[in-house]
Order: structure tokens, then C-alpha cells, then sequence
């Protein structure tokens, strides 16, 4: 079967260009499945996926998005049609690669598209704006985002190598045979969450499981990082997870930079999957702060560091780590067995544990006796008197996740 590229633009404005890029992955020996998400306008060559297929797949008929257009109400309707009809070729293996070609508006379909494709499918986004902050357009998933330096309009000589090496590059990676499949020499992929407060323990992790035949995929817990390890559960990519740091709840709750979402630490008890799970760096918050150095009003009762300049670490109190154990057992209430909850009662990271700059017994105690609490009865529960990068903590959550993985 050829090697078949996407390419979604608005071919009203900038069929001219998807033309191009059509004619580059040809000479390179790929096929292009021309994918027009305009809606006003006229195109200027015909798509393989015209609009009008695409707003039908979007549940609207063109027509009627036509009668009063707007970018807000064309936008979901196209990116959700352009989804489903790609996701369908994904799946039917007609489909190898995705390129978009936008500006704002472009980038904003495009992107949203090519988040609901699977990891691992090549997707390169070359756009006037991604020279900026992309993180509303790239979230968790691998886009690459390349800056076409000049307005994507008519032809030039920059502009067409900026193309080019678009076409190559999606061309280039969908020749790639290396696949995500969630076994591994026969052994289940690994998702670990990690915190800088946890990487010794991490690391030793890691060489346990090697020294067990399993490979990891660790993922720094920021807020990114755990939602992207949950999209892979999702996706099938992981198949276990050692859940080793939850500071994304606490920043969650307390406004700190490493938030990540309402959905976290929910995935992996909804799909059943085997985890062990430790409330690691759960004990502070992470804020940014300006200026660099200073301490907000509200935390200058609490013990804190700074992790760099400009983020801020507070500890939090007894009763503020008393709402973060609840909202941890919220979040667990639809797990069901297969799943082990490690508590270091000794400190949850390097600044928590004894000697620390963050240690507060009494506050561990609070949030321990909460947590032990309020988790569902399903969920075993074991409490040992270290810290969460003692290696004997972290050689216990090795073996008892590998016991679950293979007593399937």
C-alpha cells in the first residue's frame, strides 16, 4: 500500500499551497489526500475530501452553515467532521501521516484535529503563529509545530522550500517502522508519573523494572505530563502504571502550575488497569511568581523553598492536605481492585522527608489518616514507615505492580 499524507487546509485561500505540497510528497513517492475545512470562499482545486463531505460528517449540512457564517459555529463542526472522516482511515490503515496548513483560524482546525489521532501518526502543522505559545494548539500530543515564517499566501521561493520540507518531513516519518503497540517482548508498557522531588526513586524504578524485562514511560508531572500518560492509557499504549507523584492534584486545587485537570488519577481505575499508586510531591504547590523571589501574603505562614527563582513552593497545612486526601479519594472512587496505594509515612519527596526543608509530620499525619479514610474499600492500601525515594519503598512498588501485571 503507498504511503498516504494528509493535508488539511482551507483550499479557498490556500489550495494553491496544498497543491504544492501535494505535487513534493508525490516526487518523494508518498500519496496526498487533499482535505478542504473551509467553509466561505471558493475553492481553488478541487478536495479529495471536499467541504461539503466534511461539514456532513460534522453533523451540519454546508448549506446551513453557509446561511450564517461564523467562525465560532463552523469551527466544531468542521474539525469534528475532518476527525471522523480521518480517524476512519487510521483505523482502515488508509492513512499514514497529516499535515495542516493555517493560519489562525487553520492552526485552531487543524490542531483540534489532529488531537484526536492517535499517538504516533506523523502530524506537522506548519502555521504563521507557531512562533508563539503553542500550547493551546499542541496540548499533549505530539504535533509538530513548524513556523512558516511568512504569510502562507501565494507562492514564493521561500515558501516553497518551507513546504517542501514540510512534505519531507511527514513524508520522512511515515516511513518510520517503529510502532506503539502496548506489548513489548511480550511484556506490558509502563506509565510512571515522576516530580524532580522523586527522581532518585524514579530512577531506581526504572532499573527494576528493566532488570524485570518491562520498559517505562515516564512522564514529569506538570499537568501535561499525567494528562498525556492517561490519553496513552486511553490509546492503549500503556497497559500498567505506577502513579509515583500527585502534586498535578494539589495544583489542582490550589492554583499551582503543575494543575492537571478534573480527569486525573481517574483513567487508569475506569479502564482497570493494574497501578500502583503513591501520593508523591502531594505535600506542597508550585507558583509562579513575580517578582522573582517573592512570597505571596497568603503563604508567608508556611514553610517553603524555591524550586528556581520565579516558582514558589509553599508546604501545605494539616487542614489544606486534608482537602487535597479527599478530592485524591474523589478521584479514586471508580477504581475497582487491581490497584495497590502505597503511603510513604515518612515524607511523599525529597523535601518532605526527614531533614527536608518541607517536613511536617503532623501535616502527613492529617493527610494520611484522611486518605486511608475516604478511598474506596477496594483499593488496598499499605503504609510503611519510609520515605517515598527510600529504595525499599520503591523496590515494594515495583514488585507489587509487576505482581498484578502478571497475575492477569
Amino acid at each position: 500500500m503507498p504511503t498516504i499524507i494528509g493535508v488539511m487546509a482551507t483550499f479557498d485561500t490556500k489550495g494553491q499551497q496544498a497543491q504544492y505540497v501535494r505535487e513534493q510528497l508525490e516526487t518523494l513517492g508518498s500519496q496526498a489526500l487533499l482535505v478542504d475545512v473551509g467553509v466561505t470562499g471558493t475553492p481553488t482545486i478541487p478536495g479529495d475530501v471536499t467541504r461539503e463531505q466534511v461539514a456532513r460528517a460534522g453533523g451540519v449540512p454546508l448549506g446551513e452553515l453557509l446561511r450564517n457564517p461564523s467562525r465560532e459555529a463552523a469551527q466544531p463542526v468542521m474539525a469534528g467532521g475532518a476527525i471522523r472522516i480521518l480517524q476512519d482511515r487510521v483505523q482502515a490503515g488508509t492513512l499514514h501521516g497529516v499535515i495542516g496548513l493555517g493560519g489562525l483560524q487553520g492552526t485552531a482546525v487543524c490542531t483540534e484535529v489532529m488531537r484526536a489521532l492517535p499517538y504516533g501518526l506523523p502530524k506537522v502543522m506548519v502555521s504563521t503563529v507557531a512562533s508563539g505559545n503553542t500550547a493551546a494548539y499542541v496540548d499533549v500530543m505530539d504535533i509538530t509545530m513548524m513556523f512558516s515564517v511568512a504569510d502562507i499566501i501565494g507562492l514564493n521561493a521561500f515558501l516553497r522550500k518551507v513546504l517542501a520540507n514540510a512534505a519531507g518531513a511527514a513524508h520522512g516519518m511515515a516511513q518510520v517502522e517503529v510502532s506503539l503497540p502496548t506489548e513489548r517482548r511480550g511484556q506490558t508498557l509502563i506509565g510512571m508519573s515522576n516530580l524532580g522531588v522523586l527522581t532518585s526513586g524514579a530512577l531506581l524504578a526504572l532499573d527494576l523494572f528493566a532488570a524485570r524485562g518491562y520498559e517505562v514511560i515516564v512522564f514529569h508531572a506538570v499537568g501535561s505530563g499525567g494528562r498525556a500518560m492517561e490519553l496513552m492509557m486511553r490509546q492503549g499504549i500503556i497497559g500498567a502504571v505506577f502513579d509515583y507523584a500527585m502534586g498535578e492534584i494539589t495544583d489542582e486545587l490550589f492554583g499551582g502550575v503543575r494543575a492537571g485537570g478534573q480527569e486525573r488519577l481517574t483513567v487508569a481505575g475506569e479502564l482497570g488497569l493494574p497501578q500502583v499508586l503513591c501520593p508523591g510531591g502531594a505535600e506542597h504547590v508550585g507558583l509562579l511568581v513575580s517578582p522573582p523571589g517573592s512570597v505571596p501574603d497568603k503563604y508567608k505562614d508556611h514553610k517553603y523553598v524555591f524550586h528556581n527563582p520565579v516558582v514558589f513552593v509553599p508546604r501545605l497545612q494539616a487542614a489544606e492536605m486534608v482537602e487535597v486526601a479527599r478530592d485524591i479519594a474523589r478521584r479514586l472512587e471508580h477504581t475497582r481492585g487491581n490497584a495497590v496505594l502505597m503511603l510513604p509515612l515518612a515524607g511523599t519527596g525529597s523535601y518532605a522527608k526527614p531533614g527536608g526543608p518541607l517536613n511536617d509530620p503532623l501535616s502527613d499525619a492529617a493527610f494520611f489518616s484522611e486518605l486511608k479514610a475516604r478511598v474506596p474499600r477496594t483499593l488496598a492500601v499499605v503504609e510503611r514507615n519510609t520515605h517515598a525515594e527510600d529504595p525499599v519503598f520503591v523496590r515494594e512498588a515495583v514488585d507489587r505492580l509487576i505482581a498484578l501485571i502478571e497475575r492477569k
